[in-house]
């Protein structure tokens, strides 16, 4: 219940797009206090960095930090390395293989930071925007991924191994649909007016419409009866 989770720490990957976004007002919203983190990794996209520091202040959280671990390094994704972006893809085109905008082992990186800051903060609850519904093909966006982390984070911990409690990794949207996640957005409060969701911005910080991220976005929304609320270049 609410009451019991009131003030409770809670550590909330943030990284400026919509789902991100809305995977931290339902934190707020369940009682817990969200401390946001907010990585950079090497993203092509790092325009939602910004985003982020935009959502935090909005939304309102007990700290907001960001890490820059740069996986350009690996490569190995459209995001991470001098591989063009797809664009124009049928929607019924997307999610039949991994695409190319996969980075190799991310959300494990990112979840993993989200660990060691909440040990320290006393915390067992780790917020993540994924879904695997709409789009994506990620492997790590699957629910037997995030119930493998939870026994990751139960076994690799201090706080696991002595019983101060177990690990949970919240994925609120994991089964909801776009549309129904901005909606439930809306709901909560959430002004997507601030957040990023391109893989590939124009160099002024335009959304490019063609995306797979893009165009699902502008569907969900144009679903809902809604205008997207952020500026595309095309």
């Amino acid at each position: 219940m609410i009451e019991e989770r009131q003030n409770r720490p809670a550590v909330v990957l943030l990284s400026g797009g919509l789902d991100s976004a809305t995977a931290l007002a339902e934190a707020k919203a369940r009682g817990f206090e969200p401390y946001a983190l907010t990585v950079a990794y090497g993203q092509r996209h790092a325009v939602e960095i910004e985003a982020a520091r935009r959502v935090a202040r909005a939304t309102g959280v007990g700290r907001h930090v960001e890490l820059t671990i740069d996986l350009r390094a690996f490569g190995g994704s459209a995001l991470t390395a001098e591989i063009d972006v797809p664009k124009d893809r049928r929607a019924d085109g997307t999610g039949e293989e991994i695409p190319i905008t996969y980075v190799p082992a991310r959300n494990t990186v990112l979840l993993s930071l989200a660990l060691a800051w909440a040990e320290t903060l006393g915390a067992f609850d780790l917020f993540i925007g994924v879904n695997c519904v709409d789009y994506s093909g990620y492997p790590d966006c699957r629910p037997e991924f995030l119930r493998g982390f939870e026994n990751l984070a139960d076994l690799a911990t201090r706080a696991g191994v002595e019983g101060q409690g177990r690990f949970r990794v919240h994925a609120p949207l994991l089964t909801m649909t776009k549309d129904q996640i901005i909606r439930r957005g809306l709901d909560l409060g959430v002004d997507y007016s601030l957040t990023h969701s391109c893989y590939d911005p124009t160099p002024a910080g335009l959304s490019c419409g063609r995306c797979d991220s893009c165009r699902l976005r502008l569907a969900a929304f144009e679903k809902l009866g809604i205008t997207d609320p952020i500026a595309y270049a095309d």
